[in-house]
């Protein structure tokens, strides 16, 4: 049975006024004008959220496979079709045990993959990550996580400063898993010498990252100038003003730039306490802070909430679909399989109204109820 979705079709070209998305079965099997289309909805793919540690009350980082699994039904409702489950630095332990909760759900598709962001990272720097257990890259926990996800490790973020970086990216990219470079006090240099090594994605660029100087540019002028690089970016109005979301988003383009909620257990929840990585999390007025000194711990961001918030600072639409989901799904190397309105691919899109607000969302051909 052919199933036909009318409307403003976003193409990873542009937008088809009257257009007309064609699919049978889990499959896009043609995207054409449509001439009797009147006035419809937006019919944009499928968001892909590559960082994103929970939500709906449910958090990614414990490793538990129904939390898991809730935290991205949760997410399935604001339209992101595609996810990574993001963890915090952790044990070694509580990493091999959410490495082993978690590949069943990616075999099954509810989790595109696992993505642990540390605990490889720069004191420093570390943010809402808790110092505690922050190290420096060992090749034998990546070996020995790599073996056990058997595909499911997608996507590990270090900082490229610390003893043994440019090893592990070796490592990772040589079985291909996304290097990627966050939470760090590097230098220009050091963040070039990461990319040189295979690192190919700036963890939510300028949050967590030495500050940009004009005789010392960091690593991120190292992440917007490097052509192989996508960057992170968080669209919440807190992480970023939205001028430098729009500098970032415009100096690295479409293709290079991806719209990520950083999003934890109290995204689409009530203000009040909650907890990231062992460590108190108190949420007023919809921003995430640590109790213990105010640094912003993650966010309550969904992905049409980040879509929304980047066209209104400028970007335009069809710009933005390419940042919500064909950028991030060939960022962590699903470009041939989701993230675009294209035949082929996978039938995930997301129907909005006017104001860009969720009106249906479609997983692999099905409806969501």
């Amino acid at each position: 049975m052919t199933v036909r979705v009318t409307g403003k079709v976003v193409t990873p070209t542009g937008v088809i006024r009257q257009g007309c998305v064609e699919i049978s079965g889990e499959r896009i099997t043609a995207v054409a004008e449509y001439p009797s289309v009147r006035d419809g909805h937006w019919i944009l793919p499928g968001f892909v959220d590559m960082h994103t540690h929970g939500g709906g009350g449910h958090t990614f980082t414990t490793g538990d496979a129904e939390a898991a699994r809730a935290a991205a039904a949760f997410h399935l409702r604001h339209g992101t079709t595609t996810l990574l489950a993001s963890l915090v630095s952790s044990p070694f332990e509580l990493m091999r045990a959410a490495t082993s909760a978690y590949r069943p759900l990616v075999a099954e598709g509810v989790l595109a993959g696992i993505h642990f962001e540390g605990p490889y990272l720069s004191a420093a720097r570390c943010g809402a990550q808790n110092p505690e257990y922050l190290r420096d890259p060992s090749t034998e926990e990546l070996t020995e996580l790599i073996g056990l996800g058997g595909g499911a490790v997608r996507m590990v973020t270090l900082a490229p400063e610390r003893d043994g970086a440019v090893a592990a990216v070796k490592l990772l990219a040589g079985h291909g898993v996304v290097a990627a470079v966050g939470h760090t006090d590097a230098t220009y240099d050091q963040t070039r010498a990461a990319v040189a090594a295979g690192a190919s994605v700036g963890t939510h660029l300028f949050n967590g990252m030495r500050p940009v100087h004009h005789r010392e540019p960091g690593p991120v002028v190292a992440l917007l100038d490097a052509p192989n690089v996508v960057c992170e970016l968080v669209a919440d109005g807190v992480h970023l003003h939205d001028g430098m979301l729009a500098f970032a988003a415009t100096t690295a383009g479409p293709d290079r730039a991806a719209l990520v909620t950083d999003a934890m257990a109290a995204a689409g929840m009530p203000d009040g306490e909650y907890e990231l990585g062992g460590q108190a999390v108190v949420v007023a007025d919809g921003v995430a802070r640590l109790a213990r000194d105010g640094a912003i711990a993650g966010s309550t961001l969904t992905m049409d909430a980040a879509l929304r918030h980047a066209v209104a600072a400028g970007i335009p639409v069809p710009d933005a679909a390419r940042m919500v989901a064909t950028t991030p799904a060939r960022a962590i190397g699903l470009g041939d399989k989701v993230g675009a309105l294209h035949v082929g691919l996978r039938a995930d899109l997301v129907v909005l109204d006017d104001d860009l607000n969720v009106v249906r969302v479609m997983r692999a051909g099905s409806w969501l109820d």
